[in-house]
């Protein structure tokens, strides 16, 4: 409890400092202060401010107390989208990509351009028991194959969760699949063919781009603000001017500008798809992890024709590792059942009664808390971290979820020269250009914020602060 109570005052002083109400150089209350207003020890209190200080945000001056640091700024404004040139795209940005995804797994770089949660955030030990277990109890079920569709148990685990989160979805109308990914390939593959339009948001995760370039898919790009994500003007503009044969959109917290769409936007959506009869597919991969109260709706949430194809995973929750995904094609059941059944027979059988045990023994949800709360705790101190270490002219999202944070750099920086730039400093980062076919972004960089603050980490900000003020000063 007390553990709580001081990551509590933790977050309400982070967020009094990120909004400016403590501004640089402000005292904050005394420990004793703090201490009967929360009702809580004068150590409890000391703990948080220890760790406010441990991650640079204040500083403690002797026989004085505690100050916000001179040198932490108000958070910069929200990035700027561009607005897309309205026309069909042919996707190739595959050798930037593959450069990006050389880093995953890579040990020796500061992993801050992979949109993954660091192995210490996740329950690692307690799903190695319970795989452990599982063998022990039942050695060759573990070695042989689960039905096409994926394990019965693990989608009736998924089906009561979506229940709790308002959605019917029975678990015969789940196909679990090797992770969101291969949900997106067999929605994909089952709704569009080669030469079709398809509409996606910008910026929008680059492997949305990659899918629909080995598919020969030609993509229609409409804006996404930081802000509140896609506009239904925007895509009744599109419906307007183009044949869309099916739309992409990420409505919670999207990769790479944390975008969340209203749920009346969604709503809206949804109804002017269906009235032309044409599939949208949800991907839903981040959407347990919002900072407030309250789980957003997903666009399935408004659909009553069953046009909208929702795919998800646990691999920015839970295990990335297993791979483990499952798709809700709706009416496109049939047609998903054979796209996954004649890519891969089937997914893995061991992770999948793992993940289906623990969410029977009730442990996520206890695990997602914690996870929400420290990931919202690394996103403010990478916001203010940036807009201490960064030059005038960078402007930061506030995203209310999900575990990355999107940067727009001073005018005539180039994030692809950064990226390079960087990574021989041992730090990796995603640049904005793989994330639209237009080049609109190459003034952006995608930073992960599923590191535990370190001093590493701090240090790693630090250091590509100091590039970007060098490209900066240099005209690069």
């Amino acid at each position: 409890m007390e553990d709580f109570r001081y990551r509590q005052i933790e977050q309400n002083l982070m967020q009094q400092i990120a909004s400016g109400t403590l501004g640089p150089g402000a005292r904050l209350p005394s420990l004793r202060h703090v201490s009967l207003r929360s009702r809580v020890a004068v150590s409890t209190v000391l703990q948080a401010y220890a760790e406010l200080e441990r991650k640079g945000v204040i500083e403690s001056r002797p026989r004085s107390g505690f100050f916000v640091r001179r040198d932490v700024q108000e958070l910069p404004p929200t990035p700027r989208p561009p607005r897309p040139v309205l026309r069909p795209h042919t996707i190739n940005r595959s050798e930037l990509i593959s450069s990006v995804l050389e880093t995953v797994g890579d040990r020796e770089l500061l992993p801050l351009g992979i949109n993954c949660p660091s192995e210490e955030l996740l329950p690692y030990r307690e799903l190695a028991k319970v795989a452990a277990r599982l063998s022990r109890e039942d050695p060759k079920r573990q070695v042989a194959y689960l039905p096409v569709e994926g394990s019965p148990e693990l989608r009736r685990q998924l089906s009561l969760r979506a229940a709790q989160a308002g959605l019917d979805v029975r678990p015969e109308e789940i196909i679990i699949t090797c992770g969101a990914l291969e949900a997106l390939h067999v929605a994909v593959r089952s709704l569009v063919r080669p030469g079709d339009n398809v509409l996606i948001q910008a910026p929008s995760y680059f492997c949305f781009q990659q899918l629909l370039e080995n598919q020969g898919v030609r993509s229609i790009e409409i804006p996404s603000h930081p802000r509140h994500g896609v506009q239904p003007a925007d895509v009744e503009r599109a419906l307007g001017r183009f044949d869309i044969r099916a739309c992409i959109f990420t409505p919670n917290f999207n990769n790479p500008d944390g975008s969340l769409t209203p749920d009346e936007a969604k709503s809206e959506i949804v109804r002017l798809l269906t009235a032309r009869g044409i599939p949208l597919i949800e991907d839903d991969v981040a959407g347990d992890l919002h900072f407030g109260p309250t789980r957003p709706s997903v666009f399935k949430m408004h659909d009553e024709a069953g046009l909208v194809v929702l795919c998800s995973s646990f691999s920015k929750t839970l295990c990335p590792g297993y791979r483990i995904g499952w798709i809700m094609p709706g009416r496109f059941y049939r047609e998903a059942y054979e796209v996954k059944a004649t890519t891969n027979v089937c997914s893995a059988t061991v992770t999948q009664e793992t993940v289906a045990a623990y969410l029977r023994e009730g442990r996520y949800d206890r695990h997602l808390r914690a996870l929400r709360r420290t990931l919202r705790e690394q996103t403010q101190a990478m916001q203010l971290h940036v807009g201490r270490t960064f030059p005038e002219g960078t402007r930061v999202a506030r995203p209310e979820g999900g575990g990355v944070l999107w940067v727009e750099l001073p005018r005539g920086v180039d994030s692809v020269e950064l990226m390079y730039r960087a990574r021989e400093e041992g730090i990796g980062i995603a640049p904005g250009t793989i994330f639209a076919t237009q080049d609109r972004f190459a003034g952006h960089v995608r930073l992960n914020c599923g590191n535990p603050w370190t001093d590493e980490v701090a240090r790693g900000i630090e250091r590509l602060g100091a590039l970007v003020n060098g490209m900066v000063s240099g005209g690069a």
